[in-house]
């Protein structure tokens, strides 16, 4: 059985992540929604989305609920849509990982994915009603229809921004032949700016993040170039990162433009608190430097619910990963990719300069090194004692000129290795001393 992890369940579609899974999800959820509320189900491009949201769908309607499919849309789109109408909904997504694997991301009525403790009851039931098919069954079956609702969506996005500000902006975009195209093509058109290149825009249902998106942005770095563009936006699959472009094909990742808006937001007095929540995966650069400019970082565990449960708790305005995903708490209950381009682009055109200008007096970043070991089994291995005495002696010995990060992915079955020191040297032989540890222990 499938658990929950840092974004919802996910897994190989048809092998781990199967329709008799989903049609049970559906029928779990609708253990804790009320029978004859309004349920909105959205997927990205991947073959199996329809299959998936069909079994999901069935299963939430058995259970009473009235299902709106509203087909091919971003993670953050179908999160604003469950805010604005008050309803709960559901993404088939599998995010920035290839077609074969998908998933199944939970929304509740304020358009907010499901604490741990709520996934943990969800996942209980779930198991419940997998394993022994037993459940109530409402006499009021729920209902299947489908609606587009993108244009709600795209009016929310350009009410925030100042279309002053991002009409005639010239913008090479990346789909990743995912949810992001065409909805991103209309809301760009919307703003006023000119699309001079593209890529990712042909979705076949199997070349979705496929050498394209947020986790290949250097080919649209070479594309910017090219094309003469004044930035470069790369989407991932469900759109809930950006990665950005300079004009000058400079890659732009979370942590860059993390302090562009907050020293944006500072100066315009809207940064709540001086303050934004970031995640340990976040450079310690981008903390020195906004330190020095009186700002804090409080950090959260990897996630962008944790990112949000971090700034509900301290009342912040502001949040975001290293990987892309960006919350501005006042437009947004999650990470929106479309909308931190809006946003952005707006930032680009009020400045009144270009990009590559206003990212040459940002932050110092301190070497890192990011390495991913294969492992079934992650979270085990890094209890062993061998393993974690090991991690312990070589942070100690960083003290507070470096961070050592080891952790389990929550969404691949990966061990996640990041080492950030003063040196790029130093970086490398830690983090392979820390790979070849937990190598050794899983060939015994």
């Amino acid at each position: 059985m499938i658990s929950f992890g840092t974004d919802g369940i996910r897994g190989v579609a048809n092998a781990e992540l199967t329709p008799e899974l989903a049609l049970a999800l559906g029928v779990a959820y609708m253990n804790i929604v009320d029978a004859g509320s309004d349920v909105l189900i959205a997927r990205d491009t991947r073959v199996s989305g329809t299959m998936l949201s069909a079994a999901l769908a069935a299963g939430l309607a058995s259970g009473g609920a009235n299902v709106i499919d509203v087909g091919i849309m971003p993670t953050g789109s179908l999160a604003f849509l469950c805010s604005n109408l008050a309803v709960p909904g559901a993404v088939i997504s599998a995010s920035h990982n290839p077609y074969l694997d998908n998933g199944i991301k939970i929304f509740g009525a304020g358009g907010r994915k499901l604490t741990d403790q709520e996934e943990s009851d969800l996942e209980r039931l779930l198991l419940e009603v997998a394993s022994s098919g037993v459940r109530d069954r409402p006499s009021n079956v729920g209902t299947i229809v489908s609606r587009d609702l993108s244009k709600l969506y795209i009016g929310h996005v350009v009410g925030v921004v100042e279309r002053r500000f991002t009409e005639g902006l010239r913008v090479a975009v990346d789909f990743a032949n995912g949810a992001a195209y065409p909805i991103a093509q209309e809301l760009l058109g919307e703003l006023g700016c000119e699309i001079v290149a593209s890529l990712g825009d042909s979705p076949d249902g199997y070349n979705i993040n496929k050498g394209v998106g947020s986790t290949a942005p250097q080919v649209l770095a070479e594309l910017v170039l090219r094309s003469g563009a004044d930035i470069g936006l790369a989407f991932d699959g469900d759109a809930d990162r950006l990665i950005a472009v300079s004009d000058l094909g400079k890659v732009v990742d979370g942590d860059d433009l993390l302090a562009l808006f907050a020293l944006d937001m500072s100066e315009r007095a809207v940064l709540a608190k001086d303050a934004l929540a970031v995640t340990v995966m976040s450079n310690m650069g981008l903390e020195l430097f906004l330190k020095d400019k009186g700002i804090t970082c409080f950090r959260t565990n990897v996630g962008d619910r944790y990112v949000l449960e971090a700034m509900e708790q301290h009342s912040l305005t502001l949040g975001g990963e290293q990987s892309g995903h960006i919350i501005f708490s006042h437009h947004a209950t999650t990470g929106d990719g479309l909308l931190s381009a809006a946003l952005l682009l707006e930032l680009i055109g009020r400045k009144g300069t270009k990009f590559s200008n206003l990212l040459s007096g940002s932050f110092q970043r301190y070497p890192q090194i990011l390495n991913n070991v294969s492992m079934g089994h992650g979270k085990e291995v890094l209890n062993l004692p061998e393993v974690s005495s090991v991690i312990s002696e070589l942070a100690h010995g960083l003290g507070d000129r470096g961070r050592i990060l080891v952790r389990a992915s929550g969404t691949e079955p990966v061990v996640r290795i990041m080492v950030e020191a003063f040196t790029q040297e130093l970086a490398q032989e830690l983090a392979l001393q820390i790979e070849e540890i937990i190598r050794s222990v899983t060939r015994r």
